[in-house]
């Protein structure tokens, strides 16, 4: 989610007040103090959302409101009203103001606003981004969803294993979307028109690989589970590497294969054949930020298969779900986002909505910013969270962090 806000009051007491709560919840502010300070960040390159005061000197909220929807008329504009502004607001409102609220406002339902219209923002420049790739044909960024650093570097690696033609492993745990990380690489690769075959390796007998093979020729085979592939198939698919002329070969697995050489379950000379080249998928727990985009995204997709309108997603629910741990990754959550389009009210029970698991939540993702900007060096980063280095990797090991995961190749 885009955490971008400009905060524009003429009060510099209230500013810097808004601006620490804003701070607090892990967002980041951008204080100004009148409309000539404020519009040089208004360009159409701007990812955040807009707090302004009505009445200021010069030129006042409604001049802001019209320079931020010439800028971007989807950009979210939230007024902070006098008490006697209220008819002033309302005709905002039906200006394109997004919400008002009216000073003096608490932290709640200030943050509630701003995280709400922070949502709907996210939404739409991902919505872009989408259309964009639509456009340049990008299958990467059209069918693998998130902004986080984590699935920007796996599009890159994608990119360039689609590439370079080679045969190639796609790792993840269960429910992270290996099968789809393969057609993303086969729609991206030379032989995009050509078949895309997919095989449960499990059930692969020596005769369905032939059929296989023959029917992927000139595109892709992907063998889903690979360490499960039956010995025989194993010694037939390794003679038809050694023959050639075979269509590329993609591999997934949900575990490390290492494990199965070391029980003979898999063949040395299959493992180091896809091991050459790969692609990690990382779990959901690695990388929280994406939750939102993909919820809102599943939740969208089910309401158009069952032809429903799509419903509001309370704040409360998306910190919710990002508390987890989501064990079963996209594919779990895929399936509360079904219920909770469908209107079940179990869809989102037990998802974390208390107060510590926001807490939690709001620290994972200040230690993942923190990460991110120092690029995984773990003395740095705890210096600059102000921790000692027991206390960090700690706080590191709760939220299943690494400092390795964030070091730049």
């Amino acid at each position: 989610m885009t955490t971008r806000v400009l905060l524009v009051d003429d009060d510099p007491a209230i500013r810097e007040a808004l601006g620490q709560t804003l701070e607090l919840a892990g967002l980041e502010p951008v204080l100004a103090g009148s409309f000539l300070a404020a519009k040089d960040h208004l360009t159409p390159a701007f990812d955040g959302v807009v707090v302004t005061d009505m009445r200021m000197p010069g030129r006042d909220g409604f001049h802001l409101l019209d320079h931020a929807r010439q800028c971007d008329p989807d950009l979210p504009v939230i007024l902070l009203t006098g008490e006697g502004d209220i008819p002033m607001a309302v005709k905002a409102m039906g200006l394109g103001a997004y919400d008002f609220l009216e000073k003096p406002c608490g932290p709640k339902p200030f943050l509630a606003v701003v995280t709400r219209a922070l949502q709907a923002r996210t939404l739409v420049l991902e919505n872009r981004r989408l259309a964009r790739a639509v456009q340049k044909g990008d299958a990467a960024e059209r069918m693998i969803f998130g902004q986080s650093q984590l699935v920007k570097d796996m599009r890159h690696q994608v990119r360039q294993i689609a590439g370079s033609g080679a045969d190639a492993l796609i790792t993840g745990e269960r429910g992270c979307g290996t099968p789809k990380v393969a057609e993303v690489i086969h729609l991206l690769s030379r032989a995009a028109a050509l078949p895309f075959v997919k095989q449960s390796a499990a059930a692969l007998s020596v005769d369905s690989l032939k059929a296989a093979l023959a029917a992927a020729q000139g595109g892709t085979l992907y063998l889903d589970e690979v360490g499960r592939l039956p010995a025989e198939t194993q010694a037939a698919l390794i003679a038809a590497i050694e023959g050639g002329q075979m269509p590329r070969l993609l591999a997934g697995a949900t575990k490390a294969l290492e494990e199965d050489v070391a029980a003979g379950r898999l063949q040395e000379d299959l493992f180091f054949h896809f091991d050459m080249t790969g692609v990690r998928i990382p779990a959901l727990r690695e990388r929280t930020e994406d939750i939102p985009i993909l919820f809102r995204h599943y939740v969208a997709q089910a309401c158009e298969q069952a032809n429903l309108p799509v419903p509001d997603i309370p704040p409360q629910v998306i910190a919710g779900l990002m508390a987890q741990d989501w064990p079963g990754n996209a594919r779990a959550l895929m399936n509360v986002a079904m219920r909770f389009a469908m209107g079940l009210d179990d869809a989102v029970e037990d998802q974390g909505h208390g107060l510590v698991a926001q807490m939690a939540q709001v620290e994972r993702s200040l230690l993942i910013a923190a990460l991110q900007r120092h690029e995984g060096r773990a003395g740095e980063t705890a210096q600059d969270l102000q921790l000692p280095r027991k206390t960090f990797y700690d706080k590191l090991a709760r939220h299943g962090l690494r400092a390795e995961d964030y070091r730049t190749p």
